[in-house]
């Protein structure tokens, strides 16, 4: 009578992993929600540069774009953009609107008022589980001319109050560069 006792106890335990791991499954971040996410934010990046080129309050609209996007609100971020060389790190708001939209007498030249039209994603992975997502891959940035940069990423989301994605690791890079370094 032993080994049935033990044999059912078993079950009972292989039936609770099981129901567990469909539990876990069944509240993971979808993935559809990063993608959803990555659209947004290149579509933000383009509304910035548009409304720059307009003449309009872009400033206002990359504020926007950070506080919707960014879990600055949420503790800390941790943001190094493509182009940054000296500071290469924006722990705050106020560091990442520079890099946006440019702060005279840094090297900030603000990178969502370049001109870009259009942000395409191509993600190399997309893993969630129930409150964070992490997302890599390349994402090309395209101008009025057609000509397109590619750079490469890693995006980290939280999950806020309202059950909103939010951006709290943010890694751009462009690719290396496999010229020969002078000597």
């Amino acid at each position: 009578m032993l080994p049935s006792t033990i044999a059912c106890t078993l079950g009972v335990c292989l039936l609770a992993t099981a129901a567990s791991a469909e539990d876990h499954a069944s509240h993971a971040i979808p993935e559809q929600d990063v993608l959803d996410v990555q659209k947004e934010w290149g579509e933000g990046i383009v509304a910035i540069s548009k409304v720059h080129k307009e003449g309009g309050d872009y400033t206002a609209r990359a504020e926007e774009h950070i506080n919707e996007l960014y879990a600055y609100d949420l503790g800390d971020v941790m943001f190094k953009p493509t182009l940054a060389a000296e500071d290469q790190f924006r722990e705050t708001f106020e560091e990442a609107l520079s890099y946006f939209v440019g702060t005279e007498g840094s090297e900030d030249k603000g990178f969502a008022i370049s001109g870009w039209t259009d942000v395409r994603w191509e993600s190399n992975g997309v893993y969630t589980d129930d409150n964070s997502a992490t997302a890599m891959g390349n994402y090309f940035f395209k101008k009025a001319d057609g000509s397109e940069t590619k750079v490469e990423y890693t995006f980290g989301y939280v999950k806020d109050d309202d059950g909103n994605l939010k951006i709290n690791l943010h890694h751009s890079s462009l690719p290396f560069d496999p010229s020969p370094i002078a000597e």
